[in-house]
């Protein structure tokens, strides 16, 4: 075996990555408004989940709360992307709070096949995890006809009342693999279970999955840049080992990353979660470089160019918007 030299170690660089165009329709939507009416601007949660996003907004004048309530009443307030519930808006309505609504469209669709396949008095069974913002935002547009099912270990719990009536949903940043052995089995025990209309796993979450697969086949060690909270980025991980790679590490930025990753590691492979700026990534690659991982290859298995319209708040006087 020749000596490993620093020409033998490469990154293959996973593409896409990073940003999603939800991501990217909810962070320009708080710059928007901080130009448009100044600071400061009320945002309830983390406008997406990255460490990095919300401290750069705060320097520029944004307020993170947990809860409506925090915002002072007539100001404005920014939704995150992971969505609300209807009782989040009446609470809005309620305190004269002047909203924007930087809701993901993929995640407002989910929304939407809740309301009205709870209209029609299906039982829905919604794939997601407990706590999370998206799950807690879909789950309060039709509370007493969803079941949260959180999932393989949880199937065996679930109790329904028709199960000739009843059909899945699913959270937006899930693991597919997971997700379709989630279904699977609820379907062992429910057969006549319903498929949504379309797909609830998000195209930006399902293509850096398909690529992270790909990286992962060839890298003993792959770097996933997210923050904890990053639901997607953390399924990011889980995909990772699931499909080849030794290792696989979640770090916010280039410093979390420990010279004893890179021992005995001849191709690195690196990716980013959707709510991920290029800038870290490029910092990352700058660290490895630093390390003797010179040779980068961009793997591009799908390739990606959705774009969505800023929330229609912003594309008309705030001022009318109660």
């Amino acid at each position: 075996m020749e000596p490993q030299t620093p020409t033998s170690r490469r990154v293959l660089v996973a593409k896409p990555r990073g940003y999603c165009a939800g991501v990217d329709r909810a962070v320009v939507a708080v710059e928007k408004a901080l130009e448009q009416y100044g600071a400061p601007i009320y945002v309830r949660k983390q406008i997406v989940h990255n460490t990095h996003v919300v401290k750069t907004l705060e320097a520029r004048g944004a307020i993170f709360v947990e809860e409506t309530e925090e915002v002072p009443e007539g100001a404005i307030v920014v939704f995150s992307a992971h969505g609300v519930s209807p009782a989040v808006h009446i609470e809005a309505k309620q305190r004269n709070l002047r909203t924007i609504d930087a809701t993901c469209p993929l995640v407002t669709k989910v929304h939407n096949e809740a309301k009205r396949f709870a209209g029609q008095d299906y039982e829905i069974l919604l794939i997601g995890h407990e706590g999370h913002e998206e799950v807690e935002g879909t789950s309060g547009e039709a509370p007493e006809h969803i079941q949260l099912v959180d999932g393989l270990d949880s199937v065996g719990q679930v109790q329904v009342k028709d199960p000739s009536k009843l059909i899945w949903l699913s959270q937006t940043t899930l693991s597919v693999d997971e997700t379709t052995e989630t279904v699977a089995k609820l379907k062992e025990r429910f057969p006549n279970l319903i498929d949504p209309p379309s797909d609830d796993i998000c195209y930006a979450t399902q293509n850096r999955q398909i690529a992270v697969k790909e990286i992962a086949a060839e890298a003993q060690l792959v770097i996933v840049v997210g923050s904890e909270n990053s639901s997607n980025s953390k399924r990011l991980v889980e995909v990772a080992k699931d499909y080849g790679a030794d290792a696989s590490y979640l770090v916010d930025n280039a410093g979390f990353i420990r010279d004893e990753w890179l021992e005995g590691v001849t191709t690195v492979g690196v990716t980013s979660g959707a709510s991920v700026p290029e800038e870290l990534v490029e910092e990352v690659l700058a660290h490895l470089a630093e390390h003797g991982f010179g040779d980068v290859t961009e793997v591009e298995p799908v390739q990606e160019s959705m774009r969505f319209a800023l929330p229609h708040e912003l594309r008309k006087d705030l001022r009318i918007v109660s």
